[in-house]
């Protein structure tokens, strides 16, 4: 089914009130019983629940079992090495912060501990006052993770008619298993739309994990999404779990799903058709249950007729389509989101400005947004810091909003393709112009990676 014509939400955080501090509880895994006793000793002193065990077997029947906030294990157990122990630890349960100790010193191994998950990598004999700052820091961590996985998701829907008709199709297609591709251009809010149809789904309680493929190299993308085991290649030092295990049970969103190569797609179709995946070296099928939503800022029916995507996955990804329109093309809503980054803002920033003058909001709704949602997030953000009163007016606009003229625009371009390229364009330039040319600020500021940003730099041929 394929909807033509939706409007989007703009999600915003609100924070809930914090959970009673309870005594955290940490599993000490170490075949040394002097250090453990010491270690447990040294947390039960400052008010820490410790548990000890002596091998990783033990370790992994107790995680099973009951429920810990910390692990801090030995590299050199009698029955696994650590980097097994901490490969079953994230697969059981990938959250949990762990720091690994030794009494070897070796740079290569604490580079592969940290790349495969582990918190920190310390080295015996150990520091009282040291390990005991790096349990508190990766606790707060730990925290500040669970806080925001269980922060309440509120959802400021547009007004117009489009609008109320997007939060009735969410609400269709959500309990269905539909695999679900949702279109739009860039910063218009389309993994927000995934998130919301996930959060209505029976798959609410299970993961939701977004993974940018316009940011996934083609070397990687497959190790990335369906994970490898050791030795599969150089560099591949231990089993690694993809994205599609991380999602079991919950939802899995491909952004960009239009840059994976054409052997990642082949292995994505068999995936959605199997139910199956097979880690990169391996000769094992794994069962998958997940739901698949998709997005891209491109037509992908015009891209499997030209031959950049396949046509056979594009129908399997093809059961129900949400067309995210442009900002441009939803005015009457541009006012409630530029008041809601207004509030946001505010609180951001610890400034109390009331509203926009009437100018500033004619200026709004003659403007073409090429940025969409993103680009009138970080404007009004920009207005807010730079006003000195209670009233945000045109002078904190930017010069291509002050500058803008619809009729110039229109007569210059007929093409909507070409007439979005030119603004995003100039929205580049004048991003990259504000923060004197720092890449990885203007990065953040557009709210895409580098990759995309150098991509879309070479694209428009910037001489930088």
């Amino acid at each position: 089914m394929e909807i033509i014509e939706s409007t989007l939400f703009c999600l915003f955080l609100v924070k809930g009130n914090r959970p009673t501090q309870t005594m955290k509880r940490i599993l000490i895994i170490d075949d040394d019983a002097t250090i453990c006793m010491m270690l447990q000793g040294l947390l039960k002193r400052k008010s820490y629940d410790a548990d000890v065990v002596f091998s990783a077997g033990e370790a992994i029947k107790k995680l099973e079992k009951h429920k810990f906030d910390l692990v801090v294990s030995d590299f050199r157990l009698p029955d696994f090495d650590g980097l097994e122990l901490l490969q079953k630890i994230k697969n059981l349960l990938p959250q949990i912060p762990v720091i690994i100790m030794t009494s070897y010193a070796d740079i290569r191994t604490a580079v592969n501990a940290i790349k495969m998950g582990a918190f920190e990598y310390v080295t015996k004999p150990l520091n009282p006052e040291e390990i005991l700052l790096l349990i508190q820091s990766a606790l707060e961590k730990a925290d500040e993770k669970e806080e925001e996985k269980n922060t309440q998701l509120h959802f400021v829907k547009g007004e117009s008619s489009s609008a109320l008709q997007i939060d009735q199709y969410i609400k269709l297609v959500a309990p269905t298993e539909l695999s679900v591709i949702i279109e739009g251009e860039s910063g218009t809010g389309k993994e927000i739309a995934a998130r919301r149809i996930h959060l209505e789904s029976k798959r609410k309680d299970k993961n939701f994990v977004a993974v940018d493929c316009g940011a996934l190299s083609t070397d990687l993308a497959g190790s990335e999404l369906f994970g490898h085991v050791k030795g599969a290649f150089t560099g591949a030092i231990g089993d690694k779990e993809g994205q599609f295990e991380a999602a079991k049970g919950g939802s899995i969103f491909l952004d960009e799903i239009g840059n994976l190569s054409y052997d990642i797609q082949v292995k994505l179709l068999r995936a959605i058709q199997e139910r199956k995946i097979r880690r990169i070296g391996s000769n094992s099928d794994i069962d998958i249950d997940v739901r698949i939503i998709v997005a891209t800022n491109e037509d992908l029916n015009l891209e499997v007729k030209n031959g950049n995507f396949r046509e056979d996955l594009y129908h399997r990804l093809n059961e129900f389509k949400i067309t995210v329109p442009a900002l441009r093309e939803r005015g009457d809503d541009i006012q409630l989101f530029a008041n809601y980054f207004l509030h946001s803002s505010n609180q951001e920033l610890t400034k109390n400005i009331t509203c926009f003058t009437p100018q500033v909001l004619n200026k709004f709704m003659q403007y073409s947004w090429p940025g969409n949602l993103r680009e009138l997030r970080n404007v009004v953000r920009r207005s807010v810091l730079l006003t000195q009163n209670d009233q945000i007016d045109v002078m904190t606009l930017p010069n291509e909003i002050l500058n803008f003229s619809k009729q110039e625009e229109q007569s210059n371009s007929s093409d909507l393709k070409e007439l979005q390229a030119m603004n995003e364009k100039e929205l580049i330039i004048s991003t990259l112009k504000d923060v004197n040319f720092n890449k990885s600020k203007a990065a953040r500021i557009l709210n895409i990676d580098r990759k995309t940003l150098y991509n879309k730099i070479k694209q428009y041929q910037l001489d930088l």
